[in-house]
């Protein structure tokens, strides 16, 4: 709940300018760089389970340490703390998927754990715009509970996934930033993630300068989990059959389109219309995107492949508020959604681009999988 609602904690609880808000909420994002690199080294070195649990159990307490701070410098440094620990889980997430699933069942797979995170985002969404009426200090230590929680699980109940090889992984992240496909993949994504991320950092403060409060955005940015719990059933196993890339670029010119919708929105029907929209192009670009990731990994390095893939959506965050705030302030909301959309036709551009060489690169792991077998 806190990361999309913490905008409008920190103008208006805590009385920060639009400028100091975004400053926290890139500090967050920054740590998050730290997190994805440190979550999938440690993934690949000592575990999936081992990182899934020390991350989320850190992060509870470190979101109560932001929901506490009353200072900027106190504000920043939790939030630097936090932003380390909130994404550690993700690489060792996706590489256990990976671990466990064969390539063809993959988007399915990662499909499902969209449409689990999905189903929480929109209860979460509503409960939070109620609650914070009532005081944003409840999300933070909502939060805190749920991830500490979720760690103590993965502890009691999942095994380990991770295959020992002998020597271990060899190369580090350096064999990653030697594959040019990968990293061409991770910047079209990371100006993907610039656009999506808006919706939890800026979108909150553009739909206050419409008068509208966080209840409202509470249930506008519902929609988004609503349709995709909805939906992403039903379209994620045909969309997994189709050529990925092409599934990415139609994914990414549809969010854009949203986007550019939303620049004239003042209501909430009319947030939601466009919410519904961009809503409809992230789940077309969500049933591919972390298999196509999948593919490019070898079995050693899926862990920093992950958290290499995970630094695109940590700079979207990093730079969304930085980035958003200033447009929203120079241009108002024509300005930012109007840039926003012509940033994600150009991933869309940039991905279209790069699909042969991700078609080879698939057709690849295929061929090795089978002659293995």
């Amino acid at each position: 709940m806190v990361g999309p609602f913490l905008g409008l904690y920190l103008t208006t609880t805590r009385g920060l300018s639009l400028g100091e808000a975004g400053v926290v909420m890139a500090v967050l994002g920054a740590g998050t760089f730290a997190g994805q690199l440190a979550g999938g080294a440690l993934a690949d070195r000592i575990g999936r389970r081992a990182t899934l649990t020390s991350a989320t159990v850190g992060s509870g307490a470190a979101m109560l340490a932001l929901g506490h701070a009353r200072t900027l410098p106190a504000l920043v440094a939790a939030a630097l703390v936090l932003g380390v620990l909130l994404d550690m889980y993700r690489p060792a997430s996706q590489a256990m998927v990976a671990d466990l699933i064969s390539p063809a069942d993959r988007p399915r797979a990662f499909g499902l754990l969209f449409w689990a995170v999905n189903l929480g985002w929109a209860f979460a969404m509503v409960l939070g715009g109620t609650l914070a009426r009532q005081g944003f200090l409840w999300l933070f230590w909502i939060d805190a509970l749920t991830c500490a929680t979720f760690g103590v699980l993965v502890w009691r109940a999942v095994p380990e996934t991770r295959r020992r090889t002998a020597g271990g992984a060899r190369g580090g992240f350096g064999r990653v930033l030697r594959d040019r496909v990968m990293v061409a993949f991770v910047l079209i994504t990371g100006v993907f993630a610039f656009v999506l991320t808006q919706c939890m950092t800026t979108l909150p403060l553009a739909m206050k300068e419409e008068g509208l409060g966080p209840q409202a955005y509470g249930i506008a940015i519902a929609a988004n989990g609503v349709l995709v719990v909805v939906v992403q059933p039903l379209a994620g196993a045909w969309l997994s059959r189709r050529d990925h890339s092409l599934v990415l670029v139609a994914g990414f010119a549809l969010a854009g389109v949203g986007n550019g919708l939303t620049a004239p929105a003042s209501s909430l029907p009319a947030f939601v219309g466009a919410i519904l929209v961009w809503t409809a192009g992230e789940i077309i670009a969500a049933a591919v995107l972390q298999a196509v990731v999948a593919d490019l990994a070898p079995a050693d390095l899926r862990g920093r492949y992950s958290g290499m893939y995970g630094l695109a959506w940590s700079a979207g965050f990093l730079l969304a508020p930085l980035g958003g705030t200033r447009l929203l302030e120079a241009g108002g909301p024509p300005a930012l959604w109007l840039t926003c959309m012509a940033l994600a036709l150009v991933s869309a551009a940039g991905q279209l681009a790069l699909a042969p060489a991700i078609r080879r690169r698939r057709a690849l792991t295929l061929a090795t999988l089978f002659s293995s077998k």
